[in-house]
């Protein structure tokens, strides 16, 4: 996979997959390395003149964009081995980045900050990304504006730019707990004059995670009580070497999948902590896990059930974690309800879901949870499952990367064989899904376009 490159890196499908359902998955994968945390450390790199270095780096499509970003603002990449990356900025050729990005990902957005403390101005396409809700930049927009800068907004992308003694601070309040205006905040905070505070923060360990390499680099980031985190401004920072956490999304991934086959999958590199929320939920269901020494082990321990998911942000039941166990509740005896409460449009896939035998029922009603900001908007975002209900095989295409991962999964349960395309939205996310799967015993075979 090319890990360098513009736009073009996920433009179009490499292959398909066909998949054989109906044989339990067991033995072992590694981890990949945080996808979610993995772009953010790039971008924060831009911070410094010096050489930050990043290992653990996963091969996916994602980091390949975003590296084709940073090229061309004029950053220098040097691969030290297969998963370590040092990234050096000494100079910002361009501020501005091609519309090319332009609903690329998200990535761009988070740019500003630095650009504007490294060149005083910038222009970044509008973001793009998951086709799973409007996921609007307005949080981002009015905490920059609250720190001095001027924005323009055009169609397809925003310039920005900045008094000549730059950013300053300020005390923002967060509408929501958006994890995107989170850490565009952090990242235009760390270098401005004065004191930042965000108030209603976004607080997951990712976060966490971008927080300790802004550390490292010298910035002072304090994360206190009820969402609120302290940025008190440094003239400078430095280079740092950082290894992300592991990709807790892709650990839920597998652990579903080993409990929806009836097998075992050890998850090397898997840490407790970051998923002991979904741990709680997969027991309910009827999975189990064991602390191994090189990560978790996960198992169907007992005749699967229904329950009650409201998606929330961390530490609830995060929206990521949702699709692999919507498959698995399609294999549980009763009902389930699930009330995603994150994006209003994260239930799209389900209807290829029925066509292959599941009992979903998507409701725009607020159900089995507290009220959400998308009460009473006609948007489908809460689920019914009744199961259990035998899949058949058929033809898939994936609309959007945590989507991918359950029609993985669908196919694997399910009865013959499933073709899959859209498999360049799995790729973003997933490092070499269809080799791990392999490993674990999967019947998956890739055919090229």
């Amino acid at each position: 996979m090319n890990l360098q490159g513009g736009p073009q890196v996920m433009s179009s499908d490499r292959h398909r997959y066909a998949i054989t359902g109906r044989r339990p998955l067991s033995g072992a994968v590694e981890v990949a390395g945080a996808k979610n945390a993995v772009t953010k450390l790039l971008v924060a790199t831009l911070l410094t003149e010096d050489p930050c270095t990043i290992s653990g780096v996963p091969k996916i499509a994602e980091v390949g964009i975003v590296l084709g970003m940073l090229a061309d603002l004029g950053t220098g990449i040097e691969w030290v081995d297969d998963r370590t990356v040092r990234l050096t900025t000494r100079h910002i050729a361009t501020a501005s980045l091609s519309e090319a990005y332009s609903g690329v990902n998200r990535i761009p957005i988070l740019m500003m900050g630095p650009l504007l403390h490294r060149a005083g101005e910038t222009t970044i396409p509008l973001p793009g990304g998951c086709r799973i809700g409007k996921r609007p930049i307005d949080f981002h927009l009015a905490g920059l504006r609250a720190m001095g800068a001027q924005i323009t907004e055009q169609p397809r992308s925003v310039s920005v730019k900045v008094a000549a003694d730059g950013l300053r601070a300020a005390h923002i309040t967060l509408p929501y707990p958006s994890v995107g205006a989170t850490e565009n905040l952090l990242l235009s905070a760390v270098l401005a004059r004065g004191t930042t505070i965000i108030d209603n923060a976004a607080v997951e360990p990712e976060i966490m995670d971008l927080i300790l390499m802004l550390q490292q680099m010298g910035a002072l980031v304090s994360v206190e009580v009820d969402r609120r985190i302290v940025i008190e401004g440094v003239p400078r920072l430095r280079g740092a070497s950082h290894r992300p956490l592991p990709d807790r999304i892709e650990v839920a991934s597998f652990a579903a999948a080993a409990v929806a086959t009836g097998g075992r999958i050890e998850v090397i590199g898997a840490v407790q902590e970051h998923v002991a929320t979904f741990l709680n939920y997969l027991r309910k269901v009827g999975g189990e896990f064991e602390v191994t020494s090189r990560g978790l082990a996960f198992y169907q321990a007992r005749e699967l059930t229904p329950v009650p998911v409201q998606t929330d942000v961390h530490p609830g039941y995060m929206t990521d974690w949702q699709q692999p166990l919507v498959v698995l509740l399609t294999q549980a005896s009763g009902a389930s309800v699930i009330h995603e409460t994150v994006y209003e449009n994260r239930f799209g896939y389900a209807e290829q879901l029925n066509a292959m035998g599941a009992g979903i029922a998507l409701s725009t009603a607020c159900l089995g949870g507290k009220a959400c900001r998308f009460a009473l908007r006609d948007f489908q975002h809460s689920a019914v499952v009744i199961g259990p209900t035998p899949l058949r095989a058929g033809p898939l295409e994936i609309p959007d990367l945590r989507a991918g991962f359950a029609y993985i999964m669908a196919a694997l349960i399910a009865d013959g064989t499933s073709v899959i395309t859209g498999t360049r939205y799995l790729e973003r996310g997933y490092e070499d899904p269809a080799g791990k799967l392999r490993s674990v015993g999967a019947a998956i075979e890739t055919i090229p376009v």
